[in-house]
């Protein structure tokens, strides 16, 4: 089991937009949401062509993303490759 050496990157963030901001800007759509839980950056899912959240992490180092998308409650770790949960100690 992998654990997560990035919770202390994790804040109590809000949502900065309700889509993905690069994607509406270049008139794109996207597949699913992700959220930093950095900063509260709102990008596009892997299975988006753009894949903004990842590049948002490749830019800004912020590890930890949140699904946006209802019924899910997970998070996933970039850096350790590992899902969390929220509600995990």
């Amino acid at each position: 089991m992998t654990l997560c050496a990035h919770r202390d990157a994790i804040r109590l963030v809000h949502p900065r937009s309700i889509g993905c901001v690069l994607c509406q800007a270049r008139g794109d759509s996207w597949v699913q949401l992700r959220m930093c839980l950095t900063c509260g950056q709102i990008g596009c899912s892997d299975r988006s062509e753009n894949r903004h959240a990842l590049k948002h992490y490749e830019e800004t180092d912020h590890p930890v993303i949140a699904s946006c998308e209802p019924g899910e409650a997970w998070w996933w770790c970039y850096v350790d490759e590992c899902y969390l949960w929220p509600a995990a100690g």
